[in-house]
Order: structure tokens, then C-alpha cells, then sequence
């Protein structure tokens, strides 16, 4: 039986992905460590806590919204204790979880930084397409995601 290879098409957009999500991330990361010496998978745990009612979620909805493993956002959320921007306290409604916080040294944070986050998200993505390819990109991506996460639990929820 012989082996299904990629076609080409395939294997050119594969390859591009495969270059494009290393490339960007990295390229993220570098505003936000000259910024505010963040790594990208911190600031998205302080933006999603920012966007929370009361600037707070519970540990493993946090988990989720920011796209990290329990045991790397346990980390990720110990760094940032350390540097006073989020506290962790005990959920109220049940007592059994824990819910982090984001402090107000930590909303300056996200305030300061994200006016640079948003407009290097802008140059290294947004500024290669036109409109079209825009929408184009926003529905492949759709589809894979429906595909990976089909009853939407893994998702971070759509803004709006």
C-alpha cells in the first residue's frame, strides 16, 4: 500500500505553517520581553485575567482561555506571583479550586504593554494580508479549529 504523501499544494502550506508558527511567536515574544520582559504565554494569562470580570478565573478555566496545560500554567502563574502581577486564592463558591487574580501592578502592566503587543501583532501578521486574505486565513483557521476542538471546550472564547 503506498503512503498518502502531501500533494504539493499541501506541502508548500504545511511548510509555510510549520515556518509561520515559530516565526511569529518568537517575534512576539521579542516585543514583549523589550517591553516588559514577558514571555508571550505570560502576557496572554495577564490579558486573559484582564478581560475576566473582577480580573480574575479560576485556575483551570484560565488554563483553557490562555491555551496552557495545567502544570505550565501553574508555572507561568508562579512567575508572575513572584513579580507581584497576579495572587492565587481559594475559589469562594466551593472552596476546592483556586481562582488567580490579577493585581493592580498587573493591570498597569497589560495597560502599558498591550498598546506594543497589538501593533506588533498588526505588523508581523495583519500588514502581509489584504482584507481578503484576511477573511480567507480567519476561516481556515475556523475550520482546523472546529476540526481539533469540536464541542469547543479547548477554545479560548470568541470576544464579543
Amino acid at each position: 500500500m503506498d503512503t498518502p504523501w502531501l500533494d504539493e499544494q499541501q506541502q508548500r502550506t504545511w511548510r509555510a505553517w510549520l515556518a509561520v508558527t515559530e516565526l511569529l511567536p518568537r517575534a512576539l515574544d521579542a516585543q514583549l520581553q523589550r517591553d516588559a520582559g514577558l514571555t508571550h504565554a505570560a502576557y496572554v494569562v495577564l490579558a486573559m485575567l484582564s478581560e475576566a470580570p473582577d480580573r480574575s478565573r479560576r485556575m483551570s478555566d484560565l488554563a483553557r482561555t490562555a491555551n496552557q496545560s495545567q502544570s505550565r500554567l501553574s508555572h507561568t502563574v508562579a512567575r508572575l506571583e513572584e513579580r507581584g502581577w497576579v495572587r492565587r486564592v481559594r475559589a469562594t463558591e466551593d472552596r476546592r479550586g483556586n481562582v488567580a487574580v490579577l493585581t493592580d501592578a498587573g493591570w498597569e502592566v497589560v495597560s502599558r504593554v498591550a498598546p506594543g503587543h497589538v501593533a506588533a501583532v498588526r505588523d508581523s501578521l495583519f500588514a502581509a494580508l489584504d482584507p481578503a486574505q484576511t477573511e480567507a486565513l480567519e476561516l481556515a483557521l475556523g475550520a482546523v479549529l472546529e476540526r481539533l476542538d469540536p464541542d469547543h471546550t479547548l477554545r479560548v472564547p470568541e470576544a464579543g
